[in-house]
């Protein structure tokens, strides 16, 4: 018996990770440690998830605007905290042009100092508020310990940044994000369910005073953190001067927001759906959403897998035809579940002989015969099923990785294989720094009702637990 093409799941999860980022054929090493490229495959994938991502920052009223990549040290320097949190993974350049700089600068680790310049000059009154501000760009993080898409010094992303009249408006906006565009996108667009809640003083975004996060649980139990939205309250408008004039004439700072995603949802969608035999795409999120493999091409079956495939298109599915039969047949079927495009159709002259074609499932596997007439009908049905019945499995393995448990000893052992669910009375910040030295994190805090936490001290806190990515 061959090997395997994967190294399978159980036996080892990340060489299995790496193996599906090469055979899929995602992403490779960059030249310099810590970078990655992306592969066209991956960043197909990529400007999926930007496209429905931007589609819903424009629905909450953001635009879209573009900041330097470098920033001038000083300007970190303004806020305390925000360079304290960010200094380990700095890269600053002190040369250029053949000489050294009179002032050193930053390569962008994230934006809210520029936003900050720049809002205080945009901010001219009242009328103005609120401001809603959106970024697409690269940023730089030095990584000790990279990994493609998870953390490296070099990744894609969106940092949103807003700036209001009032606490209370900003609070309500970075809430509305957390909702309306993280968590709807990895609902309905990456069928993974977030777990929503509030960071811990301990693990929020430096100088924020409020810092809530969509969590994902993956195959291997581990916690991934996929998106994040902050209130920074008057932090960076106070080091910036960013200042209004309220309607009873008194000048005032604004109250400002900061969110974002990045390419790290890339490797949450591969290690969230992902089994042995590579990757499993959910049909909104997939570039290739169908693809039609011609078996032989004999007795007309090459004109028919062309047919079907232009019928597809036009009924607008994605679609790729495989019509390369001099390649091994098994092989090509391995290349495509790699690739986890959602439905095969396998269009050969044995099922034509009797009007028929075969759909196979890359979610369950589950094949089905057709008839040839009503096969893009068929197709685009059960890309329907396969994105709901993909988001339904997602939720039940979910609720299998969460345990709740009453005392530290025992959230420490389940977070070995899952998440643990304890009342964060129980354990404190005192508790949380310990379970820490094992590599275990809280998460997050939600309230009584599941939600996110209205704040550390609130009755009824849960302390969700894991140890994470």
């Amino acid at each position: 018996m061959p090997p395997p093409v994967l190294t399978p799941q159980s036996a080892d999860f990340p060489q299995w990770y790496q193996d599906v980022l090469n055979k899929a054929e995602l992403a490779d090493n960059g030249p310099v440690r810590g970078t990655m490229v992306i592969r066209p495959y991956g960043y197909a994938i990529w400007e999926r998830m930007q496209a429905a991502i931007d589609a819903r920052i424009k629905i909450a009223g953001a635009q879209n605007l573009y900041l330097p990549l470098f920033i001038p040290e000083s300007y970190l320097r303004k806020e305390a905290d925000h360079v304290k949190g960010f200094s380990p993974e700095l890269a600053v350049v002190t040369h250029a042009g053949g000489k050294e700089l009179e002032e050193p600068v930053v390569v962008r680790p994230t934006s809210e100092t520029l936003f900050g310049e720049v809002m205080a000059k945009w901010v001219q009154g009242y009328r103005d508020l609120p401001l809603l501000l959106n970024q697409w760009a690269n940023v730089v993080r030095w990584e000790l310990r990279p990994r493609v898409f998870l953390r490296t010094t070099e990744f894609l992303w969106q940092e949103g940044h807003t700036a209001h009249a009032t606490r209370e408006d900003a609070a309500s906006y970075a809430r509305m994000i957390l909702h309306n565009v993280y968590e709807d996108f990895f609902v309905n667009v990456l069928s993974i369910p977030p777990i929503l809640g509030r960071k811990t003083k301990k693990e929020r975004f430096a100088g924020a005073i409020n810092t809530m996060t969509c969590e994902g649980i993956m195959r291997d139990g581990k916690a991934l953190q996929m998106a994040t939205s902050h209130e920074l309250g008057q932090t960076f408008s106070k080091a910036f001067d960013i200042d209004f004039t309220d309607q009873a004439g008194q000048v005032q700072h604004v109250w400002t927001t900061s969110w974002g995603s990045s390419t790290r949802m890339l490797g949450a969608l591969i290690m969230a759906h992902g089994d042995d035999n590579g990757l499993r795409l959910p049909p909104r999120i997939a570039p290739i959403q169908a693809v039609v493999v011609l078996v032989r091409d004999e007795q007309g079956a090459g004109d028919k897998a062309r047919e079907l495939s232009e019928e597809l298109e036009a009924a607008g599915v994605r679609v790729k035809l495989d019509d390369y039969v001099d390649g091994g047949f098994g092989r090509r079927l391995t290349n495509w579940e790699l690739k986890g495009v959602p439905v095969r159709v396998e269009v050969g002259p044995r099922d034509l002989a009797a009007g028929n074609v075969t759909l196979v499932r890359r979610d369950t596997g589950a094949k089905s015969q057709v008839k040839l007439e009503g096969a893009a009908h068929a197709v685009a049905a059960l890309l329907n099923d396969v994105q709901s019945q993909m988001l339904a499995d997602a939720r039940a393995a979910q609720q299998k990785r969460i345990t709740s448990v009453r005392t530290a000893d025992e959230a420490r052992e389940a977070a070995q294989t899952g998440f643990a669910r304890l009342a964060y009375a129980t354990i404190g910040a005192e508790g949380e720094a310990e379970l820490s030295k094992g590599g275990i994190t809280v998460r997050c805090l939600q309230g009584s009702d599941g939600g996110v936490a209205e704040s550390e001290d609130a009755q009824g806190v849960t302390a969700i637990i894991a140890r994470a990515y």
